[in-house]
């Protein structure tokens, strides 16, 4: 018999689902798992023919993206599951066990940072960032997302994921990442397209919240709600520059920091 290497999101290799990071290949997890993919895909131009370094690279399906087009990917994560699932998973990637506030990497050694989604796990997020202007070459970027404040854990004092320390506005990522030396030459955000719009009507004003009002009671969903989720893609969701929307309206920000 043929034997075949395992594929990301398939149930013989597939990464646990913690809540703390999204994996791909499970239909009620699609709608995180697409909302962090249109990220990725993205920037896959950006990327391209650049020494790249994804700080906190989790399951490791957004390296796997990147490296298409990138000279090299090289990856970073602090959970040995996850740095062990991703070596074997994605073997064109060199991975790293490390802490992002001490990353395994030489002074000026990439061209580029990808940190997406990961910020808000972090307790001392000023050195991190200043941990990524020490490995990034002149004229590098860090390119950084993460959830807006304003919309993910809104009228809160304290995030509402119990895996976040903390949650930024686009005014408090930019402040960290200038204190720190970058320039932030665009900030982006992450939104719901024509058909997610449309879903968020039928499912009484957002279908986000179906879910998580769901999941919280313990009910099972209904079969339209699974097949709406699950059949959401990377292009029912839009990107748009703060000079386009409403940044604080936004679901996830996106900022491309330089390094001068």
């Amino acid at each position: 018999m043929e034997m075949t290497e395992p594929q990301a999101g398939s149930p013989a290799d597939q990464l646990a689902l913690t809540g703390e990071r999204t994996v791909p290949g499970i239909p009620a997890e699609n709608y995180w798992f697409r909302r962090h993919e249109v990220a990725y895909d993205y920037i896959l131009r950006r990327c391209a023919g650049r020494d790249v370094l994804e700080a906190g690279s989790g399951e490791g399906y957004g390296a796997s993206m990147l490296a298409r087009d990138a000279r090299s990917v090289t990856c970073v994560d602090y959970d040995q599951q996850a740095v062990e699932h991703t070596r074997r998973v994605y073997p064109e990637l060199t991975v790293h066990q490390g802490n992002l506030i001490d990353l395994p990497l030489d002074d000026a050694s990439v061209d580029m940072i990808v940190n997406f989604q990961v910020i808000e796990h972090l307790w001392d997020q000023s050195e991190f960032v200043r941990e990524c202007f020490r490995v990034l070459r002149g004229g590098g970027e860090l390119l950084m997302s993460t959830p807006n404040r304003i919309t993910f854990s809104p009228g809160r004092d304290t995030p509402l994921n119990p895996f976040h320390t903390r949650e930024l506005s686009a005014t408090e990522l930019t402040e960290l990442l200038s204190d720190d030396g970058f320039d932030v030459v665009d900030m982006l955000g992450v939104y719901h397209g024509a058909r997610l719009v449309e879903l968020d009507q039928k499912w009484g004003g957002s279908i986000i919240d179906a879910q998580i009002d769901r999941a919280l009671a313990g009910e099972s969903w209904p079969d339209d709600l699974v097949a709406d989720v699950a059949g959401i893609t990377i292009a029912d969701f839009d990107i748009r520059r703060a000079s386009e929307a409403d940044i604080d309206a936004s679901l996830d920000l996106l900022a491309v920091a330089a390094r001068f």
